[in-house]
């Protein structure tokens, strides 16, 4: 992922096949660095996943409630790093080990972790090597959540898992209202593969973030959606950039127009028009690419007429597949 992505922020520059690979992570702290905020991402992320098993995680006896949630959420992000990271080694470009981001404020951001960050450093590089590493990590990534997320489809629980941590449900009933995950395509498509309702109790979108495998697949779909968002030095702005040079920016100008566009529809509420169908969410995410992000891609390649190949012009169309099928036009709201 790149630098300026808040949940992935990987250096943008990648070198030419023929620089030596100089891994940096061996400077200064070494792998210990790399070490202690590994160790530290877990442990917040694990009390991130006491929270939204709904214990008291001010209570380390209650950490393990978190673990499942660790493990996978760790799993996601440390494929998305480690795809960039062989697909740099592979073009021979100077690369560092993952450097995890701990976010140990709960009420902040309840996942507990702001991804991570691999740096690569060098001065020149070729349109294969920009697209090869810009689109391992989201695949890797996402085909990662894929698997998590049907894995929760198929081994839903049965209601007594939703009433022990609510047990208020079994009277009241299951209420539809409160903070929500947003759907997609990938999310909703996998439910009616997956999910036998006659026999399996499928939560509302409400209640999803107390299922461990499907409050990280969904995670997992919505930051690979938004690093494939094909806009400055996001993942897919490297891979739109390899593929279309500088008309890569009119794709880039479309997606910026249609963030706005969703997150001007996330201010109706404020007119009491609840149409559910943008989120200001994106305002913020808009005024973060055009202010630092950028919206077009840096004009760094030097072989803009090297040609990528069939193959690999495949493997961009499939990260816009990604993104479309990824996207979800409110993330989280509350009902």
């Amino acid at each position: 992922m790149n630098q300026s992505n808040p949940y992935d922020l990987s250096q943008e520059h990648i070198s030419r096949v023929d620089e030596p690979v100089i891994e940096e992570s061996r400077k200064g702290f070494g792998v210990w660095l790399n070490i202690v905020l590994f160790l530290a991402t877990f442990f917040t992320t694990t009390v991130a996943g006491v929270f939204w098993a709904n214990r008291d995680f001010y209570n380390l006896d209650n950490l393990h409630y978190g673990l499942t949630y660790s493990i996978l959420i760790m799993l996601v992000i440390s494929t998305h790093e480690f795809g960039h990271y062989f697909a740099a080694r592979y073009h021979k470009v100077p690369v560092t080990l993952p450097y995890y981001i701990p976010f140990p404020f709960v009420s902040l951001n309840p996942f507990g972790t702001m991804g991570a960050v691999i740096k690569m450093k060098a001065s020149n590089y070729s349109k294969k090597a920009l697209l090869d590493i810009g689109a391992a990590g989201p695949i890797a990534g996402w085909i990662t959540s894929l698997v998590i997320l049907a894995i929760g489809f198929i081994t839903l629980p049965p209601i007594s898992f939703l009433y022990d941590l609510h047990p208020e449900y079994a009277t009241s009933g299951i209420p539809t209202s409160g903070f929500t995950f947003g759907n997609n395509l990938i999310f909703l498509a996998f439910g009616k593969l997956f999910v036998n309702t006659s026999a399996s109790f499928m939560p509302p979108m409400n209640e999803v973030y107390h299922y461990p495998f499907l409050c990280v697949g969904w995670f997992g779909l919505l930051i690979t959606s938004l690093n494939m968002m094909p806009v400055g030095q996001l993942d897919g702005g490297h891979i739109s950039y390899a593929m279309f040079g500088d008309k890569h920016k009119y794709i880039a100008y479309i997606v910026f127009s249609m963030l706005m566009f969703f997150g001007l529809l996330g201010l109706l509420p404020l007119l009491d028009i609840n149409l559910n169908i943008g989120s200001i969410n994106w305002l913020v995410w808009a005024v973060l690419i055009f202010f630092v992000i950028k919206i077009k891609h840096p004009d760094t390649v030097t072989e803009l007429d090297e040609p990528l190949g069939t193959g690999r012009m495949l493997i961009g169309w499939f990260t816009f597949f990604i993104f479309v099928v990824s996207f979800c036009p409110v993330p989280v709201f509350e009902a």
